[in-house]
């Protein structure tokens, strides 16, 4: 035992020694290179006096990154943590100026733009040599791990390698069971491709007909998603306009939610939810959206990235990729106009920063959330990418820049399976996705007006002389405010006036069009009273694939192209909505059964040939109704784990997968999600805890 440790220690004494060696090397090549970065006196100095000034430079320099710097970052906890990250250049730079200054007789000197420069190269550095020595080493390595993602609780004497595994579900938000085969079967994904040819097995499963990440996220971790109709919507009864992300109705959601099934969710016992729209229930939260909008000191904090960025071979890293990634995205624009692609979205403004913020920033942060609960030996963990979904909305699903997101984003996963292997408890890894999306040219793009300007003509109301786009975009937008802290302020867009006009709303393919003035949903014959032309003007538009509307003889019906009217309760899959894939017919009547259904739901035209749809949205790659790829998620699982469901079922629904998942969780003896639990309120935590406002709407 003594032995052992000795040895421990002086691999320990062994590396820190190389990795000062390799910081002084790398100080003395700056040295050379940079012209305002001197480590000798005016009068010169002999090769062995600079080396020792280099050598003291270098190592008081990581002595304060190793002590200060955690404080020093900590103690910016109010900063927006966009800004910390980049914040982290100017402090590492501070401190190696702090350094150089306390070496003997003034012999360091560096301008300050340069001090920046060699702090980020040293740090970049020293961190590389401590993994590559420290990767030899089991004990070192995973030393470094828990260094790295934030160790926030001591191993309980109860987790071993005999313990039953624990489950993390990494949900690659807005991935298509297509686009996954495609993506293994090129090449682009070797992790995931290694884990089907071994360990795991795929299937498909469809969404319900409102195919976006409020709807199946809130049935996943909470087991329901019942009156959740769009991804954003309007209440008569409350006369509230409800989005699924923003933190106040993502927390009216999930409280709808827990009231409905009478437990906490699929995280409640030992779980961890980061990144999410929901917290499941999980004690242990990092950036989720539905508790953001607490009021408090804790949840005033970005803790959640602070934890992240108090490594600053981490702050540099991501802040070096970040800009990066906005550069990419400005080349990879500009040669899409440059080659006159088609269809195209705008790419300017803001979205380089969102979708690098996306990519990289939001990425980094998640992941090593992960990686801390995995060495924490938590029980249950679920957390969202949201990267592929974020850079597809504006690419195309099947882009090359989609792609190149999804290369990386199996990087990621690469590097958890590696972390399972030095946790202290085996780890399962279940892969899944909310939806997919569909392809196709936008309908303003198509037909040259919005969804808005058709209800508008339809009724005999003056179309708007500038176009007004609908909203658009992915939960990564809400997650850049709440980086830079722009909060979402409650006005008229949240609470509509009451008029005869219509309020017209989009989500992805699907448009909700309500009457605010009638308290309650309108009949066919209602509409057709006050706006003879509305109804047909809409189900005869070449873009409009059918509509749902309440009929006072009928129920509610489907109308459609050529004048075709059916009943919803004699709906078949080999009906008029048979294009639209099996198990149509029963999402559309479940979506009729919601008390906030809008006065008249529409779903845009559907091309089975191409897989094309047309989005309400300024998107061409899309997501929120029915047609095509976007019904159609993934579930990629351990085979030690049941069958999802029986041969020669289908998966349906995410309430279905909720299900599935809750009950591997109990197969592996794991938290027993109880039916009749009121959630517990969650506990602060050290490295990871909630981070405040999260998002406010999709694209603003």
């Amino acid at each position: 035992m003594v032995q052992a440790r000795w040895r421990t220690a002086g691999g320990a004494l062994l590396r820190v020694v190389v990795v000062w060696a390799v910081s002084t090397l790398t100080l003395l090549a700056l040295a050379g290179i940079l012209p305002d970065f001197q480590l000798q006196s005016d009068d010169g100095d002999s090769i062995t006096r600079t080396a020792v000034t280099a050598a003291w430079g270098a190592g008081v320099f990581g002595l304060l990154s190793a002590l200060v710097w955690p404080l020093a970052v900590r103690a910016l906890l109010l900063v927006p943590a966009l800004v910390l990250g980049f914040l982290a250049f100017f402090l590492n730079g501070s401190l190696l100026l702090f350094a150089l200054w306390l070496i003997p007789d003034g012999r360091g000197e560096a301008a300050p733009e340069n001090a920046v420069v060699v702090a980020a190269v040293m740090s970049a550095v020293a961190s590389a040599t401590s993994t590559a020595l420290a990767v030899r080493d089991d004990n070192a390595y995973r030393s470094r791990l828990y260094r790295l993602a934030g160790r926030r609780r001591a191993k309980s004497p109860a987790i071993g390698p005999a313990s039953p595994p624990g489950t993390v579900f990494l949900q690659l938000d807005g991935v298509g069971h297509r686009v996954l085969r495609d993506a293994v079967a090129g090449g682009v994904m070797p992790t995931v491709a290694a884990w089907l040819a071994t360990t795991h097995r795929l299937t498909s499963w469809r969404t319900d007909w409102s195919s976006q990440t409020g709807a199946s996220q809130l049935a996943i971790l909470h087991g329901t998603n019942h009156d959740v109709p769009a991804f954003r919507w309007y209440e008569k009864d409350t006369g509230r306009l409800m989005v699924s992300n923003r933190p106040a109705c993502a927390a009216e959601l999930q409280r709808r939610a827990i009231e409905r099934t009478g437990d906490g969710g699929l995280l409640t016992l030992d779980g961890a939810s980061r990144g999410n729209l929901f917290s499941g229930g999980a004690d242990q939260l990092a950036l989720v959206l539905s508790v953001s909008a607490r009021r408090g000191r804790r949840n005033r904090s970005r803790a959640g990235y602070v934890a992240y960025f108090r490594d600053p071979a981490n702050a540099v890293r991501t802040a070096l990729s970040f800009l990066a990634e906005v550069g990419r995205e400005i080349g990879e624009s500009t040669r899409s106009r440059i080659r006159g692609d088609r269809p195209r979205v705008g790419r300017g403004g803001l979205y380089p920063f969102i979708r690098a913020f996306a990519t990289v920033v939001e990425r980094d942060v998640v992941v090593a959330a992960v990686m801390g609960d995995m060495l924490a030996g938590r029980t249950a963990v679920y957390a969202d990418l949201v990267g592929y979904d974020e850079v597809a909305h504006h690419s195309g699903p099947h882009g090359q820049d989609a792609l190149k997101v999804l290369e990386r984003l199996d990087r990621s996963l690469a590097s958890i399976a590696k972390v399972a292997e030095h946790a202290p408890r085996p780890y399962r890894v279940v892969l899944l996705s909310d939806h997919g999306q569909s392809p196709g040219e936008t309908f303003e793009s198509a037909y040259g007006l919005t969804l808005r300007d058709l209800v508008r003509a339809g009724c005999g109301l003056p179309a708007p002389r500038r176009a007004r786009h609908a909203p658009s975009g992915a939960e990564a937008r809400g997650a850049l405010r709440s980086a830079v802290h722009l909060p979402v302020e409650e006005g008229r867009e949240e609470r509509p006036a009451r008029t005869s006009d219509p309020i017209v709303l989009a989500s992805g393919n699907l448009g909700l069009i309500s009457f605010p003035d009638v308290r309650y949903r309108m009949s066919r014959e209602e509409i057709d009273r006050r706006h003879p032309a509305l109804l047909r003007t809409l189900a005869g538009h070449p873009g409009i694939g059918f509509l749902l509307v309440r009929s006072e003889r009928h129920g509610s019906v489907v109308l459609g192209p050529d004048g075709f009217e059916t009943p919803v309760d004699d709906l078949t899959d080999d009906g008029p909505l048979a294009a639209f894939g099996p198990g149509a017919a029963d999402a559309v009547r479940r979506t009729d059964s919601f008390p906030h259904a809008a006065d008249i739901m529409v779903n845009s035209a559907y091309d089975p040939r191409t897989g094309t749809v047309h989005a309400f949205e300024e998107q061409i790659g899309s997501h929120g109704g029915l047609g095509g790829e976007q019904s159609e998620a993934f579930l990629l699982f351990p085979r030690t784990v049941s069958a999802p469901v029986e041969d020669g079922d289908r998966l349906v629904g995410a309430e279905a997968v909720h299900r599935v998942l809750r009950r591997w969780l109990r197969e592996s003896q794991g938290p027993q999600v109880p039916v009749q639990e009121v959630p517990s309120r969650p506990q602060p935590e050290e490295a990871f805890p909630v981070a405040d406002r999260v998002a406010p709407d999709k694209r603003g």
